[in-house]
């Protein structure tokens, strides 16, 4: 995440724990992509992710998570509030 953060770059993973780390660090980046799918191929899930970067780009540049699953998308500003 300091990587990124640092690079200014986003991260791209499915592995559902760096919302985690975000929503216990307090960060505000880097922006985050989380895909939540049990078929990540690219041939399934790959035309939503780059529709997701292209309609969201803005809002992953200035720190953001945004969340792709097969029937939708979710935007969550960072920092994320804990509970």
């Amino acid at each position: 995440m300091t990587y990124a953060r640092d690079r200014d770059a986003v991260v791209l993973t499915h592995d559902l724990d760096f919302g985690g780390i975000l929503a216990a660090s307090g960060a505000d980046k880097p922006g985050v992509i989380q895909v939540r799918a049990d078929d990540v191929s690219p041939d399934l899930i790959g035309v939503q992710v780059v529709a997701a970067i292209n309609q969201m780009s803005a809002e992953l540049k200035a720190g953001a998570l945004v969340t792709v699953e097969p029937l939708r998308n979710r935007l969550t500003v960072l920092p994320l509030q804990r509970s």
